[in-house]
């Protein structure tokens, strides 16, 4: 996948509301609530995205072929809080599976407190490699008894003990920010102004902005302000004296702050800025995202269907995240020293680091009052 594609794309609607991101797994936790739908049907067809199941209830499958590859997918589609994201990256995978006909899939329903015997049930069954579990606290549940390659749909938090043969795919915050600063440096950016709110998320991408800008700028901080609603004249006066400005925002305030700066003045966001529809106060800006949005004719996007029902792009991105895991899962089945994986993923070019998180990178696009 192309790493920078300058696309245009529409914008509309926050990703996270302030609430929701408050919490650490913040991908999984804004999915919490029952899906908003969009009121428009999906383009393409597409399996239907599953319903919630009973926790620890397997899917009945047949017997495998012999020496055919078998992949575990640990999921909480049983939960009352996880269930609805759960289900929607179970449809992810299974639409990939539908395509990619060279492993076989076995489901397992398992919430936090049945991880472990979840897991047990998998290995029991054979498999080859498992995917999942979602929440952090059902990843470190069953570390101890990771034996096969298994692909963890979160961070992997620090109390977990090492082990080769588990990995993790998450869409954290963190890597976009660090992207962003990379990309301001690139195109020649010297002296940023970061603007950030007062959330939780917010806080998160201002961090992860200034620990990457100082890596690339000799331990130089860009310009800092926080945005409120009664300092947009001190942010005027700092635009003045910068040559770029990274909206660690949500895409309401960042509209509002945009429309009173300099047209000139390049500006850059993470994600987080792009929606569906339209938002002219944004039009110019440089975003991130993944090539699911951006590059939906990619050969390697236009692949896979997209879900048969509408999603908000939030919930969507679970979805494409689905989509990868299983690509992810067969890779790892056959992968003898995994160390370096590449993958042209529909979240970005995905790329096994040594601490066996997939690294992604995102293609860039900037972004237009039309719509989507």
């Amino acid at each position: 996948m192309q790493r920078l594609t300058p696309l245009l794309v529409g914008v509309l609607l926050t990703w996270l509301t302030p609430t929701m991101a408050q919490t650490p797994d913040y991908i999984i936790q804004s999915n919490t609530a029952p899906l908003k739908l969009l009121g428009q049907p999906a383009s393409k067809p597409a399996v239907p995205a599953a319903a919630p199941r009973e926790a620890s209830a397997a899917v009945a499958k047949p017997q495998p072929a012999v020496g055919r590859v078998r992949i575990g997918l640990l999921l909480p589609t049983g939960s009352a809080t996880l269930g609805e994201a759960a289900a929607v990256v179970r449809s992810g995978v299974e639409a990939a599976a539908s395509v990619d006909q060279n492993a076989e899939l076995v489901t397992i329903d398992a919430s936090e407190d049945t991880a472990v015997a979840g897991y047990k049930q998998a290995l029991a069954g054979g498999v080859n490699v498992v995917i999942g579990p979602l929440s952090r606290g059902a990843i470190a549940a069953v570390a101890p008894l990771v034996s096969v390659p298994t692909l963890a749909l979160n961070s992997i938090g620090r109390e977990v003990p090492a082990n080769p043969k588990l990995f993790s795919l998450s869409l954290t915050v963190e890597g976009e920010a660090r992207q962003v600063a990379r990309l301001m440096r690139e195109d020649g950016r010297v002296n940023p102004l970061l603007l950030f709110g007062g959330d939780s998320l917010s806080q998160r991408l201002r961090q992860a902005f200034i620990d990457e800008w100082r890596v690339q700028n000799r331990g130089k901080s860009p310009m800092l302000l926080e945005a409120k609603p009664d300092s947009l004249p001190a942010i005027l006066q700092a635009a003045a004296g910068a040559d770029a400005v990274f909206m660690a925002l949500d895409a309401r305030e960042a509209g509002i702050v945009k429309a009173a700066l300099a047209p000139e003045l390049a500006v850059y966001g993470t994600s987080q800025l792009n929606g569906r529809g339209s938002a002219a106060a944004l039009a110019g800006a440089r975003v991130i995202d993944m090539p699911w949005f951006l590059m939906p004719e990619h050969p390697a996007v236009r692949r896979y269907p997209r879900p048969s029902m509408p999603l908000t792009m939030q919930t969507e991105r679970l979805y494409a995240l689905g989509v990868d895991a299983w690509r992810l899962a067969v890779l790892l089945a056959g992968a003898r020293q995994p160390l370096g994986l590449k993958l042209d993923g529909v979240t970005g070019d995905l790329k096994l680091g040594r601490d066996r998180l997939f690294e992604r990178q995102l293609p860039m696009a900037v972004l237009s009052s039309e719509q989507q």
